[in-house]
């Protein structure tokens, strides 16, 4: 059951990895998961601290996901209704059948919104659009630190605990 636990927990891992990327899959909160299935092995001595701090961090990044692009957004002279665009736009993009629409949607997302506010400014529009680019790019990156992090956590700690022999 030992090698199941651990097996399964390191696939959600990598898949937390990809989820960093991938706004439909959550990827703190699999590689998370990925940390409590090794903690739940008979090899390795359950740690509440780590499962704590690692929950904590995970509910913590997974907030400002959310925040993080609609604040960009804003940060570049983005209106209410560029901050909604932007998170219309996400989920729009999430389930748009185009190739990257879950980056392509936040950015047209913050660009209509900002022409439905002020028709004839295109320029502040893009600049809010860009905001909400880099808001993305920059949630992403963040995601994407957590989930190695934990990677790193997971086998530092399968290797201590020998939870691999």
């Amino acid at each position: 059951m030992d090698i199941a636990l651990l097996l399964i927990g390191f696939t959600c891992m990598i898949v937390g990895i990809f989820g960093s990327f991938l706004p439909v899959i959550p990827g703190p909160g699999l590689s998370w998961l990925g940390i409590l299935l090794l903690y739940l092995t008979h090899a390795v001595p359950m740690n509440y601290w780590i499962l704590g701090l690692t929950l904590a961090v995970t509910v913590v990044v997974s907030v400002l996901d959310y925040l993080i692009p609609a604040k960009g957004t804003k940060k570049f002279g983005g209106s209410k209704y560029g901050i909604w665009g932007t998170n219309i736009g996400l989920i729009v993009g999430i389930f748009a059948p185009i190739p990257f629409g879950f980056i392509v949607g936040p950015f047209v997302g913050a660009f209509v919104g900002e022409l439905i506010y002020d028709s004839k400014d295109h320029g502040r529009a893009l600049k809010a659009a860009t905001g909400s680019f880099i808001g993305f790019l920059a949630s992403s990156f963040m995601k994407f630190v957590i989930c190695m992090i934990f990677l790193g956590l997971f086998i530092g700690v399968a290797w201590q605990h020998r939870a691999f022999f």
